[in-house]
């Protein structure tokens, strides 16, 4: 046979993907199911399981439950206690001034009295010194005086209060009888309607010495609130009255407190609860006597929680314990009542910035 007529073998044909389109979609598909099914797993695993989430929602919500369960135990606990002289005395024990434990006849006008008295004094004296010491320590302290006497006015919250009664007892009550008392009497004393506030004998001790005691005692709390709530005013609007040719006395006034108010009122309100509450510094330098001889704050008194400290130990079984119960059921309902009077005040001037707004 010829050399030329031997067939010829074909070329290979080339080769090419042998993996058709549609198995390599399918493949991409699986790849991102595959991402997909990890992150499921990832989220699956650190998703807390159903049970600690159950477990940890109930046990929040007992917590929060228990909190009205032992208010609701407090009241139910002091009612029974003092169901005695409700049921002999009735709302008269409010009003009426004798406590007499041998013949069993109680009232609570003196300690209520004394407890409001003091209070307020405290108030009086502690909102203004408050306000003072706020505004120098966010306008006029120099800086390196303002961390130091800062620490120093949160300090004075730390004091326990029995320190705070000793020292009125020992080191104020002197000093104030001698020396401040008369001057007070001379002055004050004169005045008509005011006069009989201060009149009287010059004894250091009664229910103005208590007042300035427990102002000197919630001076801190006030005083660190209001510090804080002034920090955060904005100070564009204080530079704002500053460029206006306002003093620092304005801006604090009308942009300051203004602008604060609602901060200011609950940190007065919390000084006013701590006032009310107050026991071991009162007992000290009230001079724990249930006779009201008149109007005189240099007079001693007794207050609710210097009555309970000091006649709940020696008091036996029946009418005597049952006032003194009573007594702390008469300062729980004047806490709540400062407590609820501060929440609507604090509403009322959250829903008038809203009006304005």
């Amino acid at each position: 046979m010829p050399k030329d007529d031997v067939p010829k073998a074909a070329p290979p044909e080339p080769i090419v993907n042998s993996v058709p389109q549609d198995a390599a979609a399918l493949a991409r598909g699986q790849g991102a199911n595959s991402v997909e099914s990890a992150a499921m797993s990832d989220s699956t695993r650190l998703a807390p399981p159903k049970l600690t989430n159950w477990v940890f929602e109930n046990l929040t919500r007992l917590f929060a439950f228990l909190t009205f369960l032992v208010l609701a135990g407090i009241v139910i606990s002091l009612i029974y206690a003092s169901w005695p002289t409700l049921q002999k005395f009735g709302v008269k024990f409010l009003w009426t001034s004798e406590w007499n434990p041998p013949m069993e006849q109680f009232g609570a006008l003196i300690p209520v009295y004394g407890t409001l008295v003091t209070s307020i004094i405290a108030l009086i004296i502690a909102v203004p010194v408050s306000f003072g010491i706020a505004m120098f320590l966010t306008e006029l302290s120099p800086s390196w005086l303002k961390r130091p006497l800062g620490i120093a006015i949160e300090l004075l919250a730390a004091i326990p209060s029995i320190v705070y009664g000793m020292w009125g007892l020992l080191v104020f009550a002197p000093i104030f009888g001698k020396y401040i008392q008369p001057v007070l009497s001379a002055s004050l004393g004169k005045i008509p309607v005011i006069g009989a506030l201060f009149s009287g004998p010059a004894l250091g001790i009664g229910l103005l010495s208590a007042g300035i005691i427990l102002a000197i005692m919630i001076i801190p709390f006030i005083a660190s609130v209001m510090r804080d709530v002034f920090e955060v005013t904005p100070t564009m609007l204080k530079e704002s009255a500053y460029a206006l040719g306002c003093t620092t006395w304005e801006v604090e006034w009308n942009v300051v407190l203004p602008y604060t108010k609602v901060g200011v009122t609950g940190g007065i309100m919390l000084g006013l609860g701590r006032a009310l509450g107050e026991t071991m510094a009162v007992t000290f330098v009230i001079g724990n006597t249930n006779f009201l001889s008149g109007a005189s704050l240099f007079m001693p008194g007794n207050s609710i929680t210097s009555a309970l400290a000091n006649e709940f130990a020696e008091a036996g079984q029946g009418l005597h314990t049952s006032a003194l119960m009573e007594l702390g059921l008469v300062l729980f309902i004047i806490t709540f009542l400062v407590l609820a009077f501060s929440k609507l005040l604090l509403m009322k001037l959250r829903v008038g910035e809203g009006s304005r707004t």
